[in-house]
């Protein structure tokens, strides 16, 4: 299958060496999934990749008998589009509009030579942003379909590092997933066996909830839930439906017309592949941990699982802009809200926090206390009241001074928000913001090998690089 995948890709010794290797008994593999998000997506795609060759070079070397392929499977049987027609670059949203019903890998590329237009105006003419123009017209322009379009593109990143990209909308594939696929149509087995696990789970957030059924019916244009209704298979939102002999010999004969859900996936992955290992994010390996009881039901082994590397990348101007401002990194995670009153705080000539005087005015309110067990019970609540009024008093003086250094701050406070801002887009992480591209135009080729070079797939923390 993966022979045919790469007929038509310029494929690196070492990728076509790890593809033969998996036909050898020795041979295991790591693994990432990711969506065909437009010309990569966010950051985020890159670390999950690069954990993944990472974790299969250390592999080898402490394993030299054995074989370590690193695979990117490609989601090309998701549906929802609408997550992956955009990329974010330079603070712009560069959004592809097309209408798309079907799995996206099958989606036709038509329409982004117009997109590509659009965004050249932006990379400017130096030679990364020739080199990156040249990248999105081979990938995208020089294919029919996204799924070819992303493993060019993908190829074209990491091949030279022995990456193995992987289409499952294979009818051949699909082939050894037939019981499995029968067993949920019979039997809806799997969502008992998840609602179970979900349940031990509760105190954590839930992040699938299964279905009667975890399959879906695909075709060019379809891909809808599968559901079981007055004793017939239906295709949700379509007039198809099926008897049991009539879907089960579907099935035998087209078993690429069945695609798995987010429940299904994992296994039908683990059923095809020797892998060790799956890479991803948190919400992901939440996910697969819900799966456990159900891979054991089912009789296949439940990989290891990895947190990919998650990683802040600043430039070297960034890097010393945080020192002229006096900024830990730690400073820079805060909330913006946060982080302002902190600085305003710090770098204030006499301190804002009112905290000592409200402690004497409590000492001295004790005194008060002491008298007022001695006397009326009306004198207590005048004691409480007053005491109440005079904290509250300090409160709203301390907010109003904060205010007030805030504005005599503002200059320095600006450069700071602006930093944080520049890190963390839409005062999110950078990492589900930021397309590669934006750091391809200043580091171009040597961006990968330095991301390469410094994350270590097992560290376990979270990396800032700066480049």
């Amino acid at each position: 299958v993966l022979q045919k995948q790469y007929l038509k890709v310029e494929t690196s010794a070492i990728t076509q060496q790890n593809i033969k290797d998996l036909a050898l008994h020795n041979t295991f593999t790591v693994t990432t999934g990711h969506q065909l998000n437009l010309f990569s997506g966010p950051l985020y795609f890159l670390y999950k990749i690069i954990s993944t060759i990472n974790l299969t070079t250390e592999l080898k070397t402490k394993y030299p008998t054995c074989n370590f392929v690193p695979i990117y499977w490609m989601a090309t049987e998701d549906h929802d589009f609408e997550e992956i027609n955009y990329f974010n670059f330079k603070g712009k949203k560069f959004r592809w509009n097309k209408e798309s019903r079907g799995p996206v890998g099958r989606l036709s590329t038509d329409g982004l030579a117009d997109f590509l237009e659009v965004y050249k105006l932006e990379l400017g003419s130096n030679t990364n942003a020739e080199t990156l123009k040249k990248l999105f017209e081979d990938s995208y322009l020089a294919h029919n379909n996204l799924a070819d379009a992303t493993r060019f593109l993908a190829n074209a990143l990491f091949g030279m590092y022995g990456l193995v990209i992987l289409d499952a909308d294979n009818a051949n594939l699909k082939c050894h997933f037939i019981p499995f696929v029968k067993e949920e149509l019979l039997h809806q087995s799997s969502h008992q066996l998840v609602v179970e696990t979900a349940e031990k789970l509760k105190e954590y957030t839930i992040q699938v909830n299964p279905r009667e059924i975890n399959l879906f019916y695909i075709e060019d244009n379809v891909r809808e839930r599968i559901i079981f209704e007055d004793g017939k298979y239906k295709v949700n939102h379509t007039k198809i439906e099926f008897s049991e002999t009539e879907i089960l010999t579907l099935l035998e004969n087209h078993p690429e017309k069945f695609s798995p859900n987010v429940i299904m996936r994992p296994l039908y992955q683990e059923v095809i592949l020797p892998n060790l290992c799956y890479i991803g994010g948190g919400g992901e390996i939440a996910y697969w941990l819900e799966l456990k009881s159900f891979f054991a039901a089912a009789k296949v082994t439940f990989p290891m699982l990895l947190l990919r590397n998650s990683v802040l990348l600043a430039t070297e101007k960034q890097a010393k802009k945080a020192d002229k401002l006096e900024l830990n990194w730690g400073n820079l995670f805060s909330k913006q809200a946060h982080l302002v009153t902190t600085k305003t705080k710090e770098l204030s000539d006499f301190p804002i926090d009112l905290a000592d005087l409200k402690a004497q005015l409590q000492k001295q309110f004790s005194f008060l206390y002491d008298v007022s067990n001695k006397t009326d019970e009306s004198f207590l609540g005048a004691v409480k009241a007053q005491e109440k009024k005079q904290i509250k008093g300090l409160d709203n003086l301390e907010k109003r001074l904060l205010k007030a250094q805030k504005r005599k701050l503002n200059d320095v406070l600006e450069r700071i928000t602006n930093l944080q801002s520049e890190l963390f887009p839409n005062q999110s992480l950078q990492e589900r913001q930021t397309n590669f591209s934006e750091f391809y135009l200043e580091y171009g080729k040597n961006l990968i090998p330095t991301l390469i070079k410094q994350l270590k797939p097992l560290d376990n923390q979270f990396d800032i690089i700066v480049l």
